[in-house]
């Protein structure tokens, strides 16, 4: 990976509380696992800013040896990576996200989580 895109992706890492590296965009994933992420993170009205890596070949297989994870979403929060559509999904459903956000003094909506486990228990 070139010094250029890692300090590029170090910077989204570090200007944005929570980003997500995706395909698509919030309004229009392209792909059904970055809807997923994107779902979790609207529905919990988490305030995210998404990096669209079909824009940029670059960024999309910079991400991945910057991360050290082959697969696209991948979510980080407060610089730290946090995982992809699984993970992410496994995490909302064990309450794991939630701490996480209060760990991070991210603002989400807690109602909104508590109803996402509920349903899906």
């Amino acid at each position: 990976m070139s010094e250029d895109i890692q300090n590029e992706i170090q910077q989204l890492v570090k200007d944005n509380d929570v980003v997500l590296f995706m395909k698509g965009n919030r309004g229009v994933p392209q792909c059904g696992f970055s809807s997923r992420v994107v779902s979790v993170l609207n529905y919990l009205e988490v305030t995210y800013s998404d990096v669209n890596v079909l824009e940029n070949p670059r960024i999309r297989e910079g991400v991945k040896q910057f991360s050290e994870w082959p697969t696209i979403p991948q979510l980080y929060v407060k610089g730290e990576f946090i995982g992809g559509c699984d993970i992410i999904t496994e995490m909302t459903l064990s309450g794991e996200l939630e701490t996480l956000f209060d760990n991070h003094s991210i603002t989400y909506s807690k109602e909104a989580s508590t109803r996402l486990r509920e349903h899906n228990s």
